[in-house]
C-alpha cells in the first residue's frame, strides 16, 4: 500500500539575531521600521505559509567588552511588533520567542491571552530559557539560576501558564444588557500554584481565548530539552541540516511521545532552513558563494575565531593563516552572550582540527570559517529546491521548514513567487488556508478536545 503524501508545513523567520542576514547588502531594509514586518508577514501569508517567527534576545552581545555590531544589533519587543502585525494579517500564525527565566507566568500568560484574542486565534509562544549570567545581569534576578535548574523553571513556568489560560472555561461571559449580569461565574479566572517557582494566586483577567492556549513551540536539543518538547511541546526546531541527521533526530523524538500518552502527530518537528534560488542549479552555487562571503566578512570571521580562540584577534589578517598561539582557556570568554561558545567544549581540539583542516585545504582564516560554519540548506533552482524539501519531508527527516532568508524583508519574495507554486502544483502544500486558527493551519486539536481525550482516556 502507498504511503499517503504528507503536507507540508512552511514558516517563515524575519531573522536579525545573528549574522545570517546580510544587512549590509543595497537590498536590504530596516530590522526596527515597522513596514519591514509588515512586507515579511504580508509576503508569507500571501504564500500561504503556516506562520512567522521571530526570535528574540534579551541583552546586546558583547565581543572584548564591546557590543558586537557586526550583526543586526537589537529589535523592536516581540509582542509589540505580533499585534502590530495581527492587524496587517489574517490568517498568519503569530510566533514569539519568550523567556522562561527571565519573566513571570502571570505576565507572560496575560500577554499571549491578548495576542491570541487580537489575531483571532493565531498566537504561538517559543519557550526558551536563558543560560547565562550576563543576560541575567539586565533582570533583578542577574545570573541567580543554576543551569541545571532552568528547565525545572521552564517546566513549572508553563504549566502554571496553562493553568492561567485554564482558569477561564470559555462560558462564562453571558453579557446580559437586559439583566446587566456579564458573568455567569463571579469566580471566573480563579487560580492557586504552589511549587518549587511560584507561589501565586488570585483571578486570572483575560477570558479564554479563541486557541485557548497559544500553540508551544520549543528549541532545546539538549536530553532535557527533547523531553521538554515531547511532553509539553506542539512543535520543535531541528538544527539537523542534513538527511540522515534529520532522520534520527526525527526518530528520537517522536518515539518519546508515547510515554507523555501523545500521539505522533501531536509534536511537528520543524528545522530553520536558509536557501538560495537561481536559474539553474550551477547559478544558484555561485550566488550561495557570494552571499556566504557577504555574510562572513573578514572583520566577522575573526570575531567568529575569537569563540574558539579567546582571545583578541584583531591584529590577525583574516586572508591570511590560522593563529599559531593556543586558545585561552584560564578565565572569562570574551564573547558574551554567544550561545555559540557552547559548541567549543574543547577550544584546543577544536583550534588543532582546524588547524589541520587549514593546511591541507590551503584556507585562510576568512575560508575556514565560511566553510566550517552553517551553510544555506538548500541551493538551486526552485524545481531543485522544492524537490529537497518534499523529499526530507516525506522521508520523515521533518515535518517542514521555517525558512530565514539572507536578505530582510524581501528575500522571502522570490521564495513565494516560484517554490511554493511547485509545491502547490505536487499536492503537498496549500493553495488556500482551510481554518483561521494556527492551530488549524498545523492540524494541532484544540486544547478542549486534548482535555477530552484524556478524560475518556483516564
Amino acid at each position: 500500500m502507498t504511503k499517503p503524501l504528507k503536507q507540508i508545513h512552511l514558516a517563515a523567520h524575519f531573522p536579525g539575531v545573528n549574522n545570517t542576514t546580510v544587512w549590509s547588502d543595497p537590498e536590504a531594509g530596516s530590522h526596527i521600521e515597522f513596514s519591514s514586518f509588515a512586507h515579511f508577514a504580508q509576503t508569507a501569508e500571501r504564500a500561504k505559509f503556516d506562520f512567522l517567527f521571530l526570535a528574540e534576545g534579551l541583552r546586546l552581545r558583547e565581543q572584548g567588552g564591546k557590543i558586537y555590531d557586526l550583526d543586526v544589533v537589537g529589535r523592536p519587543d516581540t509582542f509589540t511588533v505580533l499585534a502590530a502585525l495581527a492587524a496587517v494579517t489574517d490568517r498568519l500564525g503569530l510566533t514569539g520567542t519568550i523567556n522562561s527565566t527571565f519573566n513571570e507566568p502571570y505576565e507572560v500568560a496575560r500577554q499571549f491571552a491578548s495576542l491570541d484574542h487580537l489575531s483571532g486565534g493565531r498566537a504561538a509562544w517559543n519557550v526558551v530559557t536563558s543560560w547565562d549570567a550576563f543576560t541575567g545581569e539586565n533582570f533583578r534576578r542577574g545570573g541567580f539560576l543554576p543551569q541545571e535548574e532552568r528547565y525545572s523553571r521552564a517546566k513549572e513556568f508553563l504549566a502554571t501558564a496553562n493553568e492561567l489560560f485554564d482558569s477561564w472555561q470559555g462560558d462564562e461571559i453571558l453579557a446580559d444588557q437586559a439583566s446587566g449580569q456579564f458573568l455567569r461565574d463571579a469566580k471566573a479566572g480563579s487560580f492557586v500554584h504552589t511549587g518549587q517557582h511560584f507561589d501565586i494566586h488570585g483571578q486570572f483577567n483575560v477570558p479564554r481565548s479563541p486557541q485557548g492556549r497559544p500553540v508551544i513551540f520549543q528549541a532545546g536539543d539538549s536530553e532535557e530539552g527533547r523531553e521538554f518538547a515531547a511532553s509539553s511541546a506542539d512543535a520543535i526546531f531541528s538544527r539537523y541540516a542534513t538527511l540522515d541527521e534529520g532522520q534520527d533526530f526525527y526518530t528520537d523524538v517522536k518515539k518519546r511521545l508515547a510515554k507523555y500518552g501523545r500521539r505522533h502527530d501531536q509534536l511537528l518537528i520543524l528545522p530553520a532552513a536558509s536557501f538560495v534560488l537561481g536559474d539553474t542549479d550551477e547559478e544558484a552555487e555561485e550566488l550561495a558563494k557570494e552571499v556566504r562571503r557577504q555574510q562572513v566578512s573578514g572583520a566577522t570571521a575573526l570575531k567568529h575565531l575569537e569563540f574558539v580562540w579567546n582571545r583578541d584577534l584583531s591584529s590577525y589578517d583574516p586572508e591570511g593563516p590560522l593563529p599559531d598561539i593556543d586558545p585561552d582557556v584560564s578565565g572569562d570568554h570574551i564573547a558574551k552572550g554567544r550561545a555559540q561558545v557552547r559548541m567549543y567544549r574543547d577550544p584546543l581540539a577544536t583550534a588543532r582540527e582546524w588547524r589541520e583542516l587549514a593546511a591541507a585545504n590551503n584556507w585562510s582564516i576568512r575560508d575556514l570559517v565560511i566553510e566550517s560554519g552553517n551553510r544555506q540548506n538548500f541551493v538551486g533552482s526552485p524545481a531543485t529546491v522544492a524537490k529537497t524539501i518534499n523529499d526530507y519531508v516525506q522521508a520523515d527527516a521533518s515535518d517542514g521548514f521555517i525558512l530565514v532568508p539572507h536578505i530582510t524583508p524581501t528575500g522571502l519574495d522570490v521564495f513565494a513567487d516560484q517554490v511554493v507554486p511547485l509545491l502547490q502544483e505536487q499536492g503537498v502544500f496549500r493553495t488556500e488556508y482551510e481554518g483561521t486558527t494556527l492551530r488549524d493551519h498545523l492540524g494541532l486539536a484544540h486544547p478542549d478536545q486534548t482535555r477530552g481525550e484524556q478524560r475518556v482516556a483516564s
